[in-house]
């Protein structure tokens, strides 16, 4: 407990951040019969799906893992009026993260090449932005300066003045910088144009709204 006389202030920062990034997440599924045939098929279909992406300028490590599981897979079936279950075999689901500078036409061509691809892989689209610290950091400085005015508010009120600070204490909560026209995930085959070269993508997102908040403790005399 702090001595003397304090006075404990919450402050709140709010800003919008334009979004400058573009993500896809993508996700490959399979099911095999045998363990290691799945993790082979797996690694297959990864490698597959980066030689799609080669020629949009990725390199191969840029295709970021999210995360990846193989779980036992089961089918029912009927046998003499009774619904049973036998084993079916291996499902692998691989999620994965591509980020790039925002550029509708390298999209739209990435997406065409998706959706032509054999793989057939499960995706969706988001925003965030490149510079998450300076974000952060102007969030915080927002938030300094609404506890210190609220402060000033309250020791002018109270007819008593503010002394040095005590603390000050940030949340350090996870901010979610990012925003998701496409809320859902898509399968990628669709009917293609053979003459085009890819889709004509016309997406601006909207601003990013992030907020956070700081303690300030004053004393007071």
């Amino acid at each position: 407990m702090e001595d003397g006389r304090i006075i404990r202030v919450k402050g709140k920062g709010q800003i919008k951040a334009k979004p400058d990034v573009t993500r896809i997440m993508l996700t490959l599924e399979g099911t095999y019969r045998d363990y290691g045939e799945t993790l082979r098929s797996s690694s297959q279909q990864t490698e597959q799906l980066k030689d799609i992406l080669a020629p949009f300028g990725f390199e191969r490590c840029d295709l970021k893992t999210v995360s990846f599981d193989v779980d036992t897979e089961y089918e029912s079936f009927k046998e003499k009026e009774v619904y049973k279950q036998r084993f079916a075999g291996y499902k692998f689901r691989h999620c994965m993260k591509l980020e790039f500078d925002s550029d509708n036409e390298r999209l739209g061509k990435v997406l065409y090449a998706l959706a032509g691809c054999p793989l057939n892989p499960e995706f969706c689209i988001s925003y965030t932005v490149k510079d998450r610290e300076a974000v952060k950091n102007e969030l915080l400085g927002r938030a300094v300066k609404d506890a210190k005015a609220k402060a000033y508010v309250l020791a002018e009120s109270a007819e008593v003045k503010l002394g040095e600070i005590k603390s000050i204490d940030y949340s350090w909560a996870e901010i979610d910088f990012e925003v998701r026209p496409m809320s859902r995930a898509y399968a990628a085959p669709v009917a293609l144009d053979s003459r085009a070269a890819g889709f004509d993508m016309d997406i601006e997102p909207d601003d990013i709204e992030v907020t956070d908040t700081v303690t300030v403790v004053w004393e007071i005399n």
